[in-house]
């Protein structure tokens, strides 16, 4: 049975599921609907147009659903959806979404956001992400499964991030993140695959090998893009992990870090 403490503010028009926690002043809008077994931690505050799945850890100060940070925004009932299983820690910013893009900021499952993250308007979060202390998205960022940020990593509107993907601290990305690379620095450049990782999620000696040829084909053959791309294409029948990094480098977008 969840609790719900006295001093904590919710609306009549919210929505929550079985077994929520609701710590001490918190508060929670009419827009706001909770799944099953969440936390939420004291001095919360859920407002918006929000959704958010069950088995949810929400720690103290958190701010989920405000307003986007952006001049253009006039009231519109824009979203924040959030899915299962993910740890939000201590002051935490998640904004809504705006009409200019799809209406919603979207937030995957079984992510680990450390303390200080602000996550913008219209960004789409994949699953398994974690996000170390400080680090923040401007509008319209995409980050893909499995990529790590390091703390105070700085990513700018409209960028990709791949999945894999793992930035050193305080790292400044101007530009798109293939899957698979490691970055850091400011602006950001490219340093290797994230072959320790690729490791630990179970991949082959085979394709972490056969990713690392590719890293070289796209960073140190000399090659242009869309050769590079060419050949990158030509080993995929042999290597299907390969069309993960395929299919990225195929979506135009801000440029990739070279």
């Amino acid at each position: 049975m969840g609790e719900i403490h006295p001093t904590a503010l919710i609306h009549p028009g919210a929505r929550l599921g079985a077994n929520v926690t609701v710590g001490a002043y918190s508060i929670i809008g009419a827009h706001v609907e909770i799944g099953d077994h969440c936390q939420i931690g004291p001095h919360v505050v859920i407002t918006g147009h929000t959704r958010i799945g069950s088995g949810n850890r929400i720690f103290q100060f958190v701010s989920l659903g405000e307003e986007p940070q952006d001049k253009k925004y006039a009231g519109e009932p824009t979203r924040l959806e959030i899915g299962d299983n993910n740890v939000i820690r201590e002051f935490c910013t998640f904004n809504t979404g705006t009409v200019q893009d799809a209406g919603v900021t979207r937030i995957g499952n079984d992510n680990w956001v450390m303390a200080y993250v602000h996550i913008a308007h219209d960004c789409v979060i994949g699953n398994h992400v974690i996000f170390a202390n400080n680090a923040s998205l401007a509008g319209h960022v995409t980050v893909n499964d499995y990529a790590i940020l390091g703390g105070f990593t700085g990513i700018h509107q409209f960028c990709r991030i791949g999945a894999h993907v793992i930035t050193g601290i305080a790292s400044v990305i101007r530009q798109d993140v293939p899957p698979y690379v490691t970055v850091s620095g400011s602006p950001a450049a490219p340093h290797g695959i994230n072959s320790e990782g690729l490791k630990r999620r179970g991949y082959s000696l085979e394709a972490v090998s056969a990713i690392k040829r590719a890293y070289k084909t796209l960073y140190r053959s000399g090659l242009g893009l869309s050769e590079a791309q060419s050949a990158i294409q030509a080993e995929v029948e042999k290597q299907p992990e390969l069309q993960t990094l395929v299919d990225f480098l195929a979506v135009p977008g801000r440029g990739i870090i070279r």
